[in-house]
């Protein structure tokens, strides 16, 4: 797709200005949740173990209209009075409840907290020191820590850089793939006052377009300190996106938006590329789900791959893979035979 072909421009959500007067602090701490406790506890003692003020750091949780357990009641209890509670009217989806979060934001900054991760000790004081050292940044994140349902940490996220600073080479990897996770992200609220909310029709690639977005305007600042922990876990709405391969068609909406406003010179390049690459993740996934006789998952994850790519690689994958699962069906039916012959000689 050429930058001609994509579709009208994006009319992103409007984020208002903090009203005039209001006391600010310097954090806002957003707990965006739905019909979801399990975490929520350990999610929200994690900031307020952090040790800020209640002029420092607004927290508050904002509920999507939760049918199933009593998030205002849960909220109340752990938060003794510190925390604010926002229940929406009617459940209006992730990406509108999280431009809640920003219009509901008070602080200079603005913390998106999903409420099943943690922060750890220092998240804010770092990210803190490197605000005060570099006022003109729009968006700061750590390093992260993969953890599993049962808190224990799994991997790192991948180094960008030894030492903290300003990513100088950020948006060129980030065009190509999702390399920042919304827990480990601060942003300061006025860049999204000027560029808009988050973006409806890129659904839960949404934070990867902003990141895109935001990266285009502002420098981006980066801890290499691990001080964030994203849980990955079967019931998250990731790992149900995935399972359907509807993942792979958000992050191909998502790319086809930042082809618009990606810098001229590289944004087919650099589109392309992102393509292929969320095409072969796709097609490792389909690999593992044939392996473990998830069929239908895994050709739902195929004919995603194929629509994000059809380049020389990806072909060539989905040919081995084809090719493999004929030869271990075939493999299996012969062993049957076998198994089921030797059976039939001893009778």
């Amino acid at each position: 797709m050429s930058k001609s072909s994509a579709s009208l421009p994006i009319a992103y959500p409007q984020i208002h200005p903090v009203t005039e007067g209001t006391t600010r602090p310097l954090w806002s701490v957003m707990i965006p949740t739905y019909n979801r406790t399990l975490y929520l506890e350990q999610t929200i003692k994690s900031v307020l173990a952090q040790g800020y003020s209640p002029d420092e750091m607004q927290i508050e949780v904002v509920d999507n209209c939760s049918t199933e357990n009593d998030i205002e009641r849960l909220v109340k209890e752990i938060g003794n009075n510190r925390v604010y509670f926002y229940r929406q009217p009617q459940n209006v989806g992730m990406n509108a409840n999280w431009n809640t979060c920003l219009n509901h934001a008070r602080g200079h900054w603005v913390h998106i907290l999903h409420d099943d991760d943690v922060v750890l000790d220092g998240f804010y004081r770092y990210l803190q020191s490197a605000i005060l050292q570099k006022p003109t940044i729009g968006l700061a994140f750590s390093r992260y820590i993969f953890m599993d349902e049962e808190g224990h940490w799994q991997s790192l996220s991948p180094l960008e850089s030894r030492t903290p600073g300003i990513l100088t080479n950020l948006l060129e990897r980030l065009a190509v793939e999702s390399v920042i996770y919304a827990p480990a992200v601060v942003v300061r609220r006025d860049v999204y006052e000027k560029l808009g909310g988050f973006c409806s029709e890129a659904r839960t690639a949404t934070d990867w377009e902003m990141w895109k977005r935001i990266s285009i305007h502002y420098p981006v600042w980066y801890e290499p300190k691990p001080l964030v922990c994203y849980r990955q876990h079967s019931s998250s709405y990731t790992s149900d996106s995935m399972k359907s391969a509807t993942n792979f068609a958000d992050a191909r909406r998502a790319i086809e938006i930042s082809q618009s406003y990606l810098p001229e010179n590289i944004a087919v390049e650099l589109s392309n590329k992102a393509r292929e690459n969320y095409a072969m993740s796709a097609l490792d996934l389909a690999y593992y789900n044939l392996a473990v006789g998830e069929v239908n998952v895994a050709s739902a994850q195929i004919k995603e791959g194929l629509l994000c790519s059809r380049s020389f690689r990806v072909i060539r994958r989905v040919a081995y893979i084809f090719i493999w699962f004929i030869m271990r069906s075939v493999w299996h039916s012969l062993r049957n035979a076998v198994s089921m012959a030797s059976k039939n000689d001893k009778i």
